[in-house]
């Protein structure tokens, strides 16, 4: 059993409160990504869970057992780190080796190990090398076997793919994943890099300032966020946000911006009857805005008049940043697409697919 539980955990540096009140169950299994921006906490909930930290309040456990008064080296865990931490002066073999050695393993079966490790990771012909000889995805390779020939309970992984080329990352995140579905062992992986998070995860834990904002599956934290800094931090690029109020018109209800306004479907009034006349905030992902002459069929368009600002030419897509009055905004619009710097199209907005928090506590409104 590998489950892991942060049960009401706190952390303090002095006066300062890195956690408030952590509490997150991790399941057998599982592949959790702790995600948010640089100093959130989710590097020191990693480190806390283990023992290189030490615990201000609440407990933690694996399997059934409480670890907070356990040695790192009792918890059967192991852990990547961001750096790769080879022994510059051992060969690949005795740097995974290295621990199995200290725990005085019998001879053959470090060799099988490292030789099993060694083959899920593509690298039996990198063994008697040293860690100068090899590429930085060889060496972040290397540092994940060591971790695998231990055969712990939970994996831990701190930013290991940051030190790497775009390129190598998309790999990697790829043989990470692979390695999960291979090990059927509980992994826990931090990172800053909401792309990570979203290709692979089973379920992601949105951490910002020493709190979880929001735990769920990648697909519901996309589509359904629970306030405007999951909104904002999931997704690339960023959902647009437009400051506005909920306005009702005979029997329409429009979202009113100042600059534009646009009408709340028949089908999703109910929810924000109660908003009226208050200060909302409108989001709306670049990919429902679309270019009017490549809007799809059958959704609730609403058109708003803006301005290109900025075109950027992906190949498979189109990203338009646009300005309409105060307010500017992205588009992900059809390749196609025509409009190029200082057209003024008329916008369609997907009002199916539209999200609306209080502009106050900044919590959505469903």
């Amino acid at each position: 059993m590998a489950s892991v539980t942060y049960h009401h955990i706190q952390k303090k540096f002095g006066d300062l409160t890195i956690i408030k009140d952590l509490n997150i169950e991790v399941q057998d299994k599982e592949f959790l990504v702790l995600v948010g921006p640089s100093g959130c906490g989710k590097t020191t909930a990693l480190r806390l869970l283990a023992g290189l930290e030490e615990i201000t309040g609440g407990e933690i456990t694996i399997g059934d057992r409480v670890v907070n008064d356990v040695a790192p080296k009792d918890r059967d865990i192991a852990m990547v780190f961001q750096s790769y931490a080879l022994y510059p002066h051992l060969s690949v073999f005795d740097n995974m080796a290295f621990g199995l050695k200290l725990r005085k393993t019998p001879k053959e079966e470090i060799k099988r190990r490292v030789n099993e490790a060694a083959e899920i990771l593509g690298i039996v012909e990198l063994l008697d090398r040293k860690p100068r000889q090899l590429s930085g995805g060889q060496r972040q390779r290397v540092a994940v076997g060591r971790a695998i020939v231990r055969e712990p309970k939970v994996f831990l992984f701190d930013e290991p793919l940051s030190n790497l080329d775009a390129k190598l990352r998309v790999q990697m995140r790829a043989e990470i994943s692979k390695l999960h579905q291979r090990l059927k062992t509980t992994f826990i992986y931090v990172t800053h890099d909401q792309t990570e998070a979203m290709t692979m995860a089973t379920r992601i834990a949105v951490i910002n300032k020493g709190d979880l904002q929001q735990l769920d599956t990648p697909q519901n934290l996309y589509d359904h966020p629970n306030n405007l800094f999951v909104a904002g931090f999931i997704g690339s690029p960023a959902m647009n946000f437009f400051p506005a109020k909920i306005v009702k018109t005979g029997d329409k209800f429009i979202v009113d911006t100042g600059d534009f306004q646009v009408q709340i479907p028949a089908s999703r009034v109910g929810a924000y009857k109660d908003s009226v006349g208050k200060d909302v905030v409108l989001g709306l992902r670049p990919e429902n805005i679309h270019d009017p002459e490549f809007a799809p069929q059958n959704i609730s368009a609403q058109s708003v008049v803006a301005k290109v600002d900025v075109t950027e030419l992906m190949g498979n897509e189109t990203l338009l940043y646009l300005v309409s009055g105060k307010n500017s905004f992205v588009a992900r619009v059809d390749p196609r697409s025509k409009l190029r710097v200082g057209n003024s199209p008329q916008m369609v907005f997907d009002m199916d697919n539209f999200h609306i928090f209080d502009a106050v506590t900044e919590k959505a409104i469903r």
